[in-house]
């Protein structure tokens, strides 16, 4: 347990740039299926928005995206909190990617055509953990659920 939580406030020493995309990629897709499971129901077309978003904002072939979205189904299961995904996305991201996150977190959200207050909640709290000015969540709102 100690271990765990020394590994969650330890940056890893010498990362390749390949690991360091895998743990960007990771933490974006846990908050992309936190956003499905959300409402406390995970939808097929939340399953679907959410495979789609990375396979083109990633580019990935499908099979990759799943492999990822098992890995960081698994981690999520484990976390206690969000913080270790959102200290990534504050690490790497820069400030437009930060709010294409925030846009792809609202379209799961609408995925369903219902949007839940949880959802609603995690998404507002995913963007003050990663700076997001609350005009710029706004905006990314009201284009996802148009």
């Amino acid at each position: 347990m100690i271990a765990a939580l020394r590994k969650l406030f330890e940056a890893p020493t010498q990362e390749s740039e390949a690991d360091r995309q895998q743990r960007t990629r990771l933490a974006a897709a846990a908050l992309l299926i936190e956003t499905a499971r959300a409402d406390f129901t995970q939808e097929a077309s939340e399953q679907a928005a959410l495979e789609h978003l990375l396979t083109s904002s990633l580019q990935l072939e499908p099979a990759a995206v799943r492999e990822l979205l098992e890995a960081a189904s698994s981690r999520l299961d484990e976390s206690t909190s969000l913080y270790e995904f959102t200290r990534v996305i504050n690490d790497y991201y820069s400030a437009a990617q930060k709010l294409e996150l925030i846009g792809a977190m609202w379209r799961v959200a609408y995925a369903d055509g219902d949007l839940d207050k949880y959802e609603e909640y995690l998404i507002r709290q995913v963007a003050e953990l990663t700076y997001v000015p609350h005009a710029e969540y706004i905006r990314a709102k009201l284009e996802a659920g148009s």
